[in-house]
């Protein structure tokens, strides 16, 4: 029989914290980013769309990075040392799929697409008139925070219970009207 080891109640809570801080902090800068690529694509002045994207690029990627790893160990630390696991409930092992592939997503497909965009920026800040934004960075700024609020809902309400039921099965005692006689 394994053991596992569960945080104190003070520790959990710190934990919770710096867990919740961290998704926070993550929804705010992708928000941030949001509002950044909303006034770069609907702005008509060259000059705001090309300083707007350029400061997504310096600003939003490597914190976001940041954040959403300090989100996945904080929750792996409260998954481990809780009783609901890191792969006993659907939706810690839901919330756990999401961010790996969130924070997997930031560095292998958002660093280089945002990195691109702040060179046609700076492009456009310098007058290009070739210099045009792409459209499809629209994507992330819809895709991600709509994530982060299904993991918020996730982690209150708490859905579709254990993924294996107990290997041990549950022994019924049998009342037999015969033997009561």
């Amino acid at each position: 029989m394994t053991t596992t080891r569960k945080l104190s109640g003070r520790a959990r809570k710190a934990v919770l914290l710096v867990h919740v801080l961290s998704a926070a902090a993550w929804l705010g800068i992708d928000l941030a980013l949001g509002i950044l690529v909303v006034v770069a694509l609907s702005t008509s002045d060259v000059n705001t769309a090309g300083v707007a994207i350029q400061a997504v690029d310096i600003f939003a990627i490597w914190p976001m990075f940041g954040a959403s790893v300090i989100c996945m160990i904080s929750g792996v630390v409260l998954g481990v040392g809780s009783k609901y696991g890191l792969v006993r409930y659907w939706w810690v092992a839901v919330k756990l799929v999401v961010n790996v592939g969130m924070s997997l997503l930031i560095v292998f497909a958002l660093r280089p697409g945002m990195a691109e965009a702040a060179r046609i920026g700076e492009r456009m800040t310098a007058g290009d008139p070739a210099a045009v934004l792409p459209g499809n960075l629209m994507g992330p700024v819809v895709v991600a925070p709509t994530l982060l609020l299904v993991a918020y809902v996730l982690s209150v309400f708490k859905p579709w219970g254990r993924i294996r039921r107990s290997a041990k099965p549950v022994q019924r005692q049998r009342r037999d009207l015969v033997g009561a006689v």
